[in-house]
This record gives structure tokens, sequence and C-alpha cells, in this order.
């Protein structure tokens, strides 16, 4: 599950500085999607995020291996940890948080590439939010709520996965 948050700001939006929040598996599809006002931090956007959803980790079995959860470097574990716990205190038996890893300049300079260098894994949250951008209906967002934005965020993953089911048969 790779955790990615996206701040979306405009002065035609109905509801302005949106940041959407998106947990999606490695194929890109979506768990959960939530949406918030841009001011919140990306940790208390993911903490709510998965509080809202923590039926899906409470129903989960504890002999099933731990579901990995890709953090940005903007987040901070010990603080999503603390905060998680307080809602579920099993919760951490079931999921595990990593950071996303970054080419460091070395790295970069052993692979001879320089400037912007893709992360490993990355790339599937990023191809994830260049499908939203395909969706005419998220490039100007004219919801005048934030569950009428995220709801549109559902409709367009939706779309997707219908999309490439229809190619697969």
């Amino acid at each position: 599950m790779r955790v990615w948050t996206r701040r979306d700001e405009s002065f035609y939006k109905a509801t302005h500085e949106i940041k959407k929040h998106l947990a999606v598996d490695t194929l890109g599809f979506p768990f959960f999607t939530h949406g918030t006002k841009a001011n919140v931090s990306d940790d208390s956007g993911l903490i709510e995020m998965l509080t809202l959803n923590i039926d899906y980790f409470t129903s989960k079995p504890v002999n099933i291996p731990k579901i990995t959860i890709l953090l940005d470097h903007g987040y901070h574990i010990d603080y999503l940890i603390e905060a998680l716990e307080k809602v579920y205190p099993q919760i951490m038996t079931k999921i595990r948080f990593e950071l996303s890893t970054k080419p460091s300049k070395q790295e970069k300079a052993a692979q001879e590439k320089s400037g912007f260098v893709p992360a490993v894994a990355r790339w599937v949250i990023e191809r994830s939010n260049a499908s939203m951008e395909r969706c005419k209906s998220l490039v100007k967002n004219f919801e005048r709520t934030l569950s009428h934005a995220t709801t549109k965020i559902n409709l367009c993953f939706v779309r997707l996965m219908l999309k490439r089911l229809a190619a697969a048969s």
C-alpha cells in the first residue's frame, strides 16, 4: 500500500485548496481515498484516512503478513504510530510503515544520471495521480463540499478500474 498526498489549488474551484490523500495497492488501485483542506498536515490527513477505515484493519487476521505502507519523506512515522495506537492499540501487529527510498547524489552519479531520477516504487502512486488528472471532472473542482470532491475521486478510480477490466477481457 502506498500513501501519497497531493495539494490541489486553483482560483476557479468552489472548494479551494483541497489535499487529496490516497492509499493505493501495487497496481495503483485505491485502498482508501480521503480529501481534506490543504492546511491539514500530511500526518493528520493520513491518520484521519486510516481512522475512517479502521474496520479494515480490525477485521484483518493477525496470522496474515503485515501490510507495508510506503510513505513519502513528509511523514513522521513515530507520530503516526503513536496516534494510530490511540485509535486501535493492536494496529502495529497488522501494518508497518516504510519510508520510500530517494536516490542519493552518489547513486545518481554511479548510474551516470543527473536531475530527476524516479524513485523505486514511487511510480505507482504517480501513475495513480496521473490517471486522476485525466478525469475532466477533477481538473476543475466545482464541488461544494469535501465529501463531494472525495466522491469524484472515487468515481474517477471506478472508471479507471472498469477501463482496465475491459482491456483485459
